[in-house]
Formats: C-alpha cells, sequence, structure tokens
C-alpha cells in the first residue's frame, strides 16, 4: 500500500494548553503573549481569537482592537514542554514516535500491516482519544496519512481543528489543487515570491513542473527533493549539522535602558554559551542586536578564534558593544554563535589561564547541572537573574530532567493546574503488534 506516516500536528497548542489549564479560558478568545505590554505581538492564539482575525504576529494593540474580550496568558516555557512530553508519552501508547519535529508535531512510521487506509484512520482515532484522555480534553490534533512525511504533514493542515485526513498515491496531484502554494511546507514568503515572479501561481501549476524545473526555480538539489516529496516519494532525509546558537528576548518595561539591555544581553550570551557547549561546539563569530521602541535596528560582530568558555565570549560583547553607534530605548535584544565547529577539533588556547577559563565554565555547567540553573552564576549577571527567562522552545525540546531549562518546583505546581480529564480512557494498548511487527518496524525505520 502506498501509505507510509502518520503526522500529528496539535491545534492552536500554546493557547490550547492555557485553556486545559485554565478552565476559566476555556471557550473564550485566548492569546498568548511572551510578556505583558502593547508593544509585543501574540505567539499563538485560540481558535475562538482566531475567528476575530488574532493569529501568530499579529500585535497586542491590534489583537485588542480586533477582539476587545481577548484575554491575554504570558508565555510558560516549561508547561508547554511538559505538555509534550506528555502528549508524546500518548501517542506512543498507540504506536511508535518516528520523529519529533516541533514542540507541537510529531510522527510516526506506518509498518506493513498498518498502511491500509482503515488500519491508518483507526490508529489516528485512536491517537486523538489517547490525547484527549490522558493529557486533556482541550488538547486537540489534527491527524494527516500519507506516502511520505511531506504529503502527511499537509493532510494534517488540510483540516483543522481535529481532523483526520488521507492523502494517497492515487488522490495526487488533484487533492493538492485546492492548496495555496505557502500551505506547503518548505514555501515560506521568498519562496512564494520567487515562485509568483516566475509566473507560478498556484499549486496546480507546481505540480505539472519538470524535476529540472524545479530545481533550476529553488537554484538547488531541493527543487528537486521538493519534486520527489510532492509526488509521493519517500526520500530518506539528509544529515544536518547546527549551524548557529543564539538567544533573543523582548524587553520588558522595567529593562529598556542601555545598561539593562547590556546585562539581559550578557545573560543572554551566558545561556547560549552553557547551551553551545551542551551541545559539543566551539563557535567563531558572535553578533548581537538591538531593535528600538521608536524604530531603528544596531547589529554588530566579530569574528574569535573558535571558543567556548563564557569569559572569553563576554569579553568579545564588551567589544561589540563598546563599538555601538545607534542609541535609543531598546525594545528588543539578540545575539548568534556562529561558524560553530565541533569541540575536539577546536584549537586549544595557547596559555594556561585561557585554558583554565574552559575547565571554569564545565565546573560551572556540572555545578549547575546538579543544583539547578545558574546556582552559579558570574557577577555581570545577577542583577538580571529575573530578566529573559527560558522562552518557548519550537524545535529544540528540552528533556525533562534538564535542570539548565527547567525549574522543578515551578513545573510541578504549573502541572499541578491542569484537572484530569474525568472520560473514560480506554485501556492502554501499547503498539498491540506481534514481536514480527516490530523487526518490521526496524527494519523499515529510517531518517525523515
Amino acid at each position: 500500500m502506498s501509505l507510509r506516516y502518520l503526522f500529528v500536528d496539535m491545534n492552536a497548542y500554546f493557547a490550547s494548553v492555557e485553556q486545559q489549564m485554565r478552565p476559566e479560558l476555556r471557550g473564550r478568545p485566548v492569546a498568548v503573549v511572551p510578556v505583558m505590554t502593547d508593544s509585543t505581538c501574540c505567539i499563538a492564539a485560540s481558535y475562538e481569537a482566531k475567528r476575530f482575525g488574532v493569529k501568530t504576529g499579529t500585535m497586542v494593540r491590534e489583537a485588542r482592537r480586533l477582539c476587545p474580550k481577548l484575554h491575554f496568558a504570558v508565555g510558560r516555557h516549561h508547561v508547554y514542554v511538559r505538555v509534550h512530553h506528555a502528549i508524546r508519552e500518548a501517542v506512543e501508547r498507540v504506536m511508535p514516535v518516528a520523529a519529533v519535529h516541533s514542540i507541537d508535531e510529531v510522527s510516526c512510521r506506518l509498518m506493513a500491516n498498518q498502511n491500509s487506509p482503515e488500519t491508518a484512520a483507526v490508529l489516528g482515532s485512536r491517537i486523538k482519544e489517547r490525547i484527549r484522555c490522558d493529557v486533556g480534553e482541550y488538547l486537540r490534533c489534527s491527524v494527516g496519512i500519507g506516502p511520505n512525511c511531506f504529503l502527511a504533514k499537509v493532510a494534517a493542515d488540510m483540516e483543522k481543528p481535529d481532523g483526520l485526513t488521507i492523502v494517497r498515491l492515487e488522490d495526487l496531484p488533484l487533492k493538492l489543487h485546492g492548496l495555496k502554494l505557502d500551505d506547503l511546507p518548505g514555501i515560506g514568503p521568498r519562496m512564494l515570491r520567487r515562485l509568483q515572479r516566475q509566473g507560478v501561481d498556484s499549486v496546480r501549476q507546481l505540480c505539472t513542473m519538470s524535476e529540472k524545473d524545479m530545481e533550476r526555480l529553488w537554484g538547488s538539489v531541493v527543487g528537486r527533493r521538493f519534486w520527489y516529496s510532492l509526488h509521493g516519494h519517500d526520500l530518506p532525509g539528509l544529515p544536518t549539522r547546527r549551524r548557529t546558537v543564539g538567544h533573543s528576548h523582548v524587553l520588558s518595561p522595567e529593562y529598556r535602558s542601555e545598561p539593562a539591555a547590556h546585562a539581559v544581553l550578557a545573560r543572554l550570551l551566558c545561556k547560549a554559551a552553557g547551551r553551545m557547549r551542551r551541545l559539543g561546539y566551539a563557535a567563531g563569530r558572535l553578533d548581537v542586536y538591538v531593535i528600538f521602541l521608536q524604530g531603528g535596528f544596531w547589529q554588530d560582530g566579530t569574528a574569535m578564534t573558535p571558543c567556548q568558555d563564557t569569559a572569553s565570549l563576554l569579553g568579545a560583547f564588551s567589544t561589540i558593544w563598546a563599538r555601538r553607534d545607534v542609541r535609543g530605548v531598546p525594545l528588543k535584544v539578540g545575539l548568534v554563535l556562529s561558524r560553530l565547529l565541533a569541540a575536539e577539533g577546536a584549537t586549544l588556547p595557547l596559555f594556561p589561564a585561557e585554558q583554565k577559563l574552559i575547565g571554569l565554565s564545565r565546573t560551572m555547567d556540572r555545578i549547575n547541572a546538579r543544583y539547578g540553573r545558574e546556582t552559579v552564576h558570574l557577577g555581570t549577571i545577577h542583577q538580571v537573574l529575573g530578566s529573559a527567562p527560558t522562552r518557548i522552545a519550537f524545535t529544540n525540546i528540552p528533556e525533562l530532567d534538564d535542570p539548565a531549562n527547567f525549574d522543578p518546583e515551578e513545573t510541578a505546581e504549573a502541572w499541578r493546574l491542569a484537572p484530569a480529564s474525568d472520560a473514560a480512557c480506554p485501556p492502554d494498548a501499547r503498539y498491540e503488534q506481534d514481536e514480527h511487527s516490530q523487526d518490521a518496524f526496524a527494519e523499515e525505520s529510517r531518517p525523515l
């Protein structure tokens, strides 16, 4: 049979979690924001809010105008990650998760005895039921089933909320013709403009293009891979390598001054440096930017001998900050560590004092890993420890036992806010496959 993947996409995830955790928000328009101020934008909106035109990226001021009864909730990273893991466990009770694509998306590989439309649809319905019973009745998902992961994701987007859609090989390309170009994963604003400049205005036109035409249009082999995905072929995933580590933060009003912005950036750099070390990299470049309340933008950076210790990175940051030539009221700050090199391949510093800085940073990492985040920290950031809390993880979802991302007491307290569903759950039938089926899954599974 042609069906190989089942894709689970949580609907209005952040807003739905807030509605699940806070019963007073259920059935009401809700927008999730990074900080409670009119100068930021919504990072999520419930379906009740979307009916008024409020969506991701809508400025808070505009959202209030569109929906005067809109309820705002400040995003809670630790809660969304904990719920993500609970959702993943619920899916795993039905079938193995093959890949986590983002905090609200996972995919499962269908085995040989599961790839008929009828069986796949039953599995999709069971996943929906397990999430509803095990995690929360307000956490709905759309399930897409298709011949590859790309088309399964497209199918999941076709019916929201709470849909279940199957796209078979024999349905192609007709079933895709009603979509807009930017409904397809991988076609963002820039790619959409490029397609339109070439006279491609519909999915119907895109589907008539040849492999070579798509490769020429994309300007790389990515276009050829897109053609294969669009036509139902199941391609192995390309190997990936991390290129950057960074953090950004919208400043709350009390931190909108140059000294406070400097301190917040230093804290972000400490967090980024620790994360980079955990990933096993050293950075060869640091870039810093500030966006100002009145408009305007400042950015600067510097190349470095690849390093990973916090003290050296803070020294590079101080050099960059001293060169700034734009002044104003800072609204948002951010930084990016790039030119990443595997730490074991980086040249060790020549001088013993510099070598000790690496050891110091790693010792601080071990202490913080054991006793909690920022138990040991540099005095430079002491005044802003309450600023720039860990923000929403979209594609890099931390584990629950990582103290660099969670305060255990805070997380446990937030989880207790969720009332258990009183719906009767079906018995736990984890996979319900025999040994032969499990072996088949191991043989069929490969990188997406």
